[in-house]
């Protein structure tokens, strides 16, 4: 019953009541340490109060908590070193990462925990020592990567074609080999050595990302673009056709180029998750995801109804005309790609005016250049730029909450001997197994000194005010008595409020 109090308490509006509750109730704990305490028991979605918090976003609770979990190691003027409790906070031995919870949730609120005490020297730590390094190896290896098999497509196995053609419009110069055909000279054992690397690495994201989709989930490992979800379905797809043309190669199936094809567009676009490591390019992905999974998926809709109905027509239109002098609708597959190139405006309108047109097509296509250039394609311009405008108010909270997640990824990949655990073990200082990180503080006494005289003049002004409103009330009966004595009032308010202002600052001095 307590632990559910605490919970409830997490979710309360009113921070500081909910703070002094929270307070009272584990003072009657008996088990205040140890895995007994209220306040390390989760609840039925495995949040402990604490996790709970940062999900939420209270930002009150959460510092909060940090502050009765820090120790005072010493201080000496304004120099302190405070150790705070990262047991629960730290992603190296927690299956369910405080830190991941933070970037993996839809709340905005709950992001701004990472511009706080110790969430953020910690996620700096972490990326300035072990992440940045590590990823941008990373990036640097998967762009070789993706040039040995660029170059492992250019230079496939290809042989002259033997056959006739069966059509004027055939242009087919050269086939695929065989497979006994296609590992004879000694380019094509060089060419093996780096199908057999892409291969390789192809197994390996495959091996790294099904853990973690059984882990989280496929719809929040696929859902939340800022732990990476769409690039995670670019590179599991990837890595499907590359398995795919290993089969074919090794079936002598003909049209490897499908997947080839589709592994290098999949391949070299993933190249732009990487940019997540850098705080200039680091927010474009952001945009880029917000924009392609979000109006332009639903923009997609639309516009295939209006390429769909008006390549119908087009194609109707010039079904009985002779299609060596007007190629582009010669059937209907390409009657719907002209289409779709006329409403980007790749081309121009694909009319031979050495023959008669028929006369709907000048009706149809004026249609169409009214209904998809000039309304579509400016209310899709007009969606993507209020995305842009919504993105860029936070561009800087997704850059942080993307390196979070990057660096959480990078910590759970990388093996133990590589990332060792950050912070000091609290048995140095007899405070038991948790966890703590050493952080100095300096306190600015003029600071502090300003902020007092601050409140003292605002005080003073208000107590004034208060009292020359009390006499103006009683004594104006007139609306000239009323300006003319809030006028002196004004005056001698702020002659009283900077004299006694001036006392306090020479007493102070």
């Amino acid at each position: 019953i307590g632990n559910t109090v605490l919970h409830i308490l997490v979710l309360q509006p009113n921070k500081t009541f909910a703070c002094h509750m929270y307070s009272l109730i584990l003072s009657y704990d008996r088990n205040k340490e140890g895995p007994g305490s209220l306040e390390l028991i989760p609840n039925n979605e495995g949040l402990s109060p604490f996790k709970l918090a940062g999900v939420e976003g209270n930002t009150v609770m959460f510092q909060y908590l940090m502050q009765k979990r820090k120790q005072n190691l010493w201080s000496f003027g304004p120099l302190s070193t405070v150790l705070y409790d990262i047991t629960e906070i730290d992603s190296w031995a927690e299956d369910q990462s405080f830190l991941e919870l933070i970037v993996s949730t839809k709340k905005r609120e709950a992001r701004q925990i990472l511009d706080l005490t110790p969430v953020k020297e910690l996620v700096s730590l972490k990326w300035n020592m072990y992440g940045r390094p590590y990823f941008c190896f990373l990036a640097l290896f998967y762009i070789l990567y993706m040039v040995c098999f660029t170059m492992c497509c250019v230079y496939r196995p290809l042989k002259p074609r033997t056959g006739n053609r069966t059509s004027s419009r055939d242009n087919t110069l050269y086939v695929q080999k065989m497979l006994q055909e296609s590992y004879v000279a000694y380019e094509d054992e060089l060419r093996l050595v780096g199908e057999l690397i892409t291969v390789i690495g192809a197994v390996v994201i495959l091996v790294l990302e099904i853990p973690d989709i059984l882990r989280v989930g496929a719809a929040k490992y696929f859902g939340q673009t800022i732990l990476g979800g769409p690039f995670h379905i670019i590179v599991i797809t990837y890595a499907c056709m590359i398995l795919v043309t290993m089969v074919m190669r090794l079936t002598s199936t003909a049209g490897e180029v499908v997947p080839m094809s589709f592994a290098l567009v999949l391949g070299w676009c993933n190249v732009m998750y990487f940019a997540r490591g850098f705080q200039m390019l680091g927010p474009f992905t952001i945009m880029i995801q917000k924009m392609i999974f979000g109006d332009l998926m639903r923009f997609c809709w639309l516009m295939a109804v209006v390429i769909l109905g008006f390549a119908s027509a087009f194609y109707i239109i010039f079904q009985t005309e002779n299609p060596e002098n007007l190629g582009q609708f010669y059937n209907y597959p390409m009657s719907l790609f002209t289409t779709f190139e006329l409403f980007l405006t790749i081309i121009d309108g694909p009319a031979n005016y050495d023959v008669d047109l028929p006369f709907m097509y000048s009706v149809v296509y004026f249609a169409f250049a009214i209904i998809a250039t000039l309304l579509m394609l400016n209310l899709l311009i007009a969606m993507m730029g209020d995305t842009h405008w919504r993105v860029a108010h936070e561009q800087d909270e997704l850059w942080r909450a993307q390196v979070v997640a990057t660096t959480v990824m990078l910590e759970r990949k990388l093996p133990r001997c590589l990332w060792p655990r950050s912070g000091i073990c609290g048995r140095e200082f007899g405070l038991g197994d948790r966890w703590y990180l050493r952080i100095e503080d300096r306190v600015d006494p003029n600071k502090h000194k300003m902020m007092r005289y601050t409140e003292a003049f605002k005080v003073q002004d208000r107590d004034s005010y208060d009292k020359g409103s009390e006499k103006l009330e009683t004594n104006g009966d007139t609306l000239c008595k009323k300006e003319m004595s809030a006028l002196s009032l004004s005056r001698s308010t702020s002659r009283t409020s900077s004299h006694r202002g001036w006392e306090i600052l020479r007493r102070n001095t």
